[in-house]
Parts: structure tokens; C-alpha cells; sequence
């Protein structure tokens, strides 16, 4: 088989695989250049393939080009982020994996695959730039509209509970790491503002970032900042750790972030300072970490999923947040809190619960805790009529809400499939929104980050 016959083949793979892919020979000539990397650089094949990769790339300097750094210098680049203008001077965005290929000791290629994340790339940058703007305008002054919680929001009053308040007080009064640990819904990330706001850095910024909700070739870049590089024509950025430089930063889910990048936060921990992404400059940042996690952080180690060394340097202060099925003695507390917020939410005057309502709600697991207690109660209080007590019938939960759930936790015993598992979900995430907002469709579309003809799409769907 000859060389033509292999470049054919290799061109076929990369069009069967999927992904942008661009492989160089030893003296640099293109020898594959695919459909899919011709359309994120906006090049023509033509224009590559068979001409040397320096010529074509020339506005890339060799010390920041991958290809080459495999090339020349045997250097493997394992998925990095890459941010560059192409020749029509549009900046985009890529992952990048970049590898030597080696036979017999020798360099006889390189290979780059890559996929494009501009998209996303902005979204993140408008995201930090967004944060930046807020905590410029609000100069240590409170936000109207943010809640910021205290410890005298934390509603409980039994005694394992208070327990628990008793021990983030504490941590208050220093400025150490904090490790929060608790189930979805048990109020995580209400503890870790009072911590703050209640704090020795109530005055200064407290930001949060939920570690699962942003791509992990992102998340590094969200939290450390990037660093201009010299081809790309973006601007430098901080960081939420340079944002939240003096206050607290709330690091939610902490071991969905990548073992490499957890490794990374470790070292920013221990020695108190960042460098930006693409950056050569340590930037020093005094930052309170508060992290949480909602499974045993035992479990987490030992599953390889959080570093036993980041444990130890986070969990300097630990704390477990107890579900709501463990301390239902704070049910009726709890209940009469939500009954007062959502009786001025929607105009109601529902002074108590009936016994047979109690005996429902103290009979319930809770798999989603407090936060599911607090939404039964407010669609309880908002579809109720004039009366003053509310009743066993009000109250809705579990296989009673429409055939279906209301706990996202039992959608997967009642439902077939997946897709019927995720509609469950989309239902009554979109049905819980709008009796939050009565039934405002615009206001719950903007908060769901929908299109307004989306959501009535999928309130006609659901027959909501």
C-alpha cells in the first residue's frame, strides 16, 4: 500500500470518526486536513492540504502553535484549551488534543483534534464579565433582589439540627476552609452564606460556582482567569478567584471538578496565589474556600472522585447538614415558616394545617428535603381557594401530582423511558416556576432561559 493509498484511508477514519482533525508529516506538509476542520477555521481544504502548515498558519507564532511544540518538540497537549483567530480574523475557541506521532524513536507526524466550543467559550466570558459588573456596582453594598442568607434564615429547632448551626457559627468567627456536606435540597448553600455573611468577611465579596454546571475544558479558565495570548485579540480576564479576592468563594459540587484541575486548586490553596490561564504572572488572591459536596466525601476518595489531599485541605472545618427525613420534628416550624411567605406571595390567609395535612406531611420521606417541603407547600398555598386551614386534600405529593411526582428523585419508578423520566422533570420544574411568578409566562421564560413561544410550546404540551 503506498503513501496516497494510507492518506486516503486516514482521510476516510477522520470523516467516519467525527471531529476536526489536521495531521502534518515530519517536514511539516499537511497530509490531512478534514471537511470538519476546514468548516470551524473557515479554511478551504484545498487551501491546506499538501502545503506546509507554517505557511498556511502564519499568523500563529511558533512558540504558541501546538502542531509544532508535537512536532519539533515531542510535546503531547492533552485536551487544552485553545483560543485563536482564524484568517478571516474571527476569534474562536477549541479543545484541543495535539500528539507526536512516533515509529522507531522518530517523529513522523503530528496529529491535532480538535472541537469547537466558541459558543460556550462566550457564554462563560459573559458570564465572569456579568459577576465583574455586579460586584463593582454593588461596592460592598447590598444588591436589591439578591437574597443573602444569615443565620437567622436557617429555620430548625431540633437537635440535630441546631447542632449543625451551632457549628458553622463557629466556623464564622475564623476565615479556614469549609467542607459542607448534605443531600440535594437540605440547604448547603444557605449554611455557607450565613457563614459568610455572619462572618470576619461579611463586608467583602461572596461568589459561588457550581463546579457540575460549566464544561470542565471551561471550568479552570471560570475560576483562575485567562491571559491574553499573543495571536488571539482577546482581552485578559479575571478570574472568580481574583473577583472574590478578600471575601468567600462558594465552590458547589467540588468533586465534579477534573482530577487535574482539582489538582490544580489544591496548589492555589497552599500557596495562595493564581495564574491566569495562558498566563505567566502569579497573581496573589486571599480567598475563603467553602466547598460542598452531596455524597460522603469517604465514598469520594475512595472512588477517585475527590483527591484525598484536596479533602484534607478543604474539610479543615467539616460539617454534615442532616436531611429533613432525619429531623421531621422541624417539619411543622419549617411549614409555618413557608406558609407566611407564600400567603403574601400570593394574597392568601391560610392560618394553620389541619391534623390530617400534618399527618400526610410527617409521613413523607423528602427524598428532595427541605426545598421539596418548601414547593408542596407553595403549590399547596397557591391553588388553594379562600379558606383559612389548609387541608389533606391541598396537599400534593409523590404518585398524587397529576399521575406523576413532584420529587424528581421517585420520576424514575413511575416512568417507562428516559424521555418520559426527563419530561417529568421539564414538567414540573416549568409548573413550579410559573406559580412562583402566577402565572407570568414571559417572567418564567426569562427565568428558564427560554423562548416565550418555547414555554407556552411546552405548557400546551403539558397541559399546564
Amino acid at each position: 500500500m503506498n503513501a496516497k493509498e494510507y492518506q486516503a484511508i486516514l482521510q476516510m477514519a477522520a470523516e467516519v470518526l467525527g471531529g476536526a482533525m489536521h495531521v502534518v508529516n515530519a517536514e511539516g506538509i499537511t497530509i490531512l486536513y478534514n471537511e470538519e476542520m476546514a468548516k470551524l477555521e473557515k479554511i478551504n481544504v484545498s487551501d491546506v492540504l499538501g502545503k506546509p502548515f507554517r505557511e498556511t498558519f502564519s499568523f500563529i507564532p511558533e512558540e504558541e502553535s501546538t502542531l509544532y511544540q508535537a512536532l519539533k518538540r515531542r510535546k503531547s497537549i492533552i485536551q487544552q484549551q485553545q483560543t485563536y483567530l482564524n484568517v478571516y480574523g474571527k476569534e474562536i475557541t477549541t479543545i484541543n488534543s495535539t500528539v507526536p506521532i512516533i515509529v522507531d524513536d522518530k517523529v513522523v507526524a503530528a496529529m491535532e483534534v480538535a472541537r469547537d466550543i466558541t459558543d460556550i467559550k462566550n457564554m462563560s466570558d459573559t458570564i465572569l464579565d456579568l459577576q465583574d459588573s455586579v460586584n463593582a456596582k454593588a461596592d460592598g453594598k447590598a444588591n436589591k433582589g439578591i437574597s443573602r442568607y444569615r443565620f437567622s434564615d436557617l429555620i430548625g429547632e431540633s437537635r440535630v439540627f441546631e447542632e449543625v448551626v451551632a457549628r458553622a457559627m463557629k466556623a464564622s468567627r475564623n476565615d479556614v476552609s469549609v467542607l459542607i456536606y448534605g443531600e440535594t435540597g437540605v440547604g448547603k448553600e444557605l449554611f455557607a452564606q450565613s457563614i459568610h455573611y455572619d462572618g470576619l468577611r461579611k463586608d467583602k465579596p461572596f461568589l459561588a460556582q457550581n463546579c457540575a454546571a460549566i464544561p470542565e475544558s471551561l471550568l479552570e479558565g471560570m475560576l483562575f482567569g485567562t491571559a491574553k495570548g499573543g495571536f488571539t485579540g482577546a482581552e485578559d480576564r479575571a478570574g472568580l478567584f481574583e473577583q472574590a479576592n478578600g471575601g468567600t468563594l462558594l465552590l458547589d459540587e467540588v468533586s465534579a471538578m477534573p482530577i487535574g484541575l482539582q489538582g490544580k486548586l489544591l496548589r492555589v490553596l497552599q500557596e495562595e496565589y493564581i495564574r491566569r490561564v495562558g498566563g505567566t504572572k502569579d497573581i496573589p488572591v486571599d480567598v475563603r474556600i467553602i466547598a460542598t459536596i452531596n455524597e460522603p466525601a469517604e465514598k469520594l476518595v475512595e472512588e477517585g472522585r475527590l483527591r484525598k489531599d484536596l479533602y484534607f485541605r478543604l474539610g479543615i472545618v467539616n460539617m454534615t447538614i442532616p436531611p429533613l427525613r432525619d429531623r421531621k420534628e422541624d417539619i411543622p416550624v419549617l411549614v409555618s415558616e413557608f406558609l407566611k411567605k407564600y400567603n403574601d406571595r400570593f394574597g392568601k390567609e391560610i392560618w394553620m394545617v389541619s391534623d390530617a395535612a400534618r399527618e400526610k406531611l410527617d409521613n413523607y420521606d423528602y427524598p428532595g428535603n427541605v426545598r421539596e417541603l418548601e414547593n408542596i407547600i407553595m403549590a399547596a398555598v397557591s391553588m388553594a381557594d379562600d379558606e383559612h386551614v389548609l387541608n389533606a386534600e391541598d396537599i400534593e405529593m409523590g404518585s398524587e401530582y397529576k399521575g406523576k411526582t413532584s420529587s424528581f428523585g421517585d420520576f424514575a419508578t413511575n416512568s417507562n423511558t428516559l424521555s418520559e423520566y426527563l419530561e417529568g422533570i421539564e414538567e414540573t420544574v416549568i409548573r413550579q416556576h410559573l406559580l412562583a411568578n402566577d402565572g407570568n409566562v414571559s417572567k418564567t421564560a426569562k427565568e428558564l432561559g427560554m423562548l416565550r413561544q418555547n414555554l407556552q410550546h411546552k405548557i400546551k404540551k403539558y397541559g399546564i
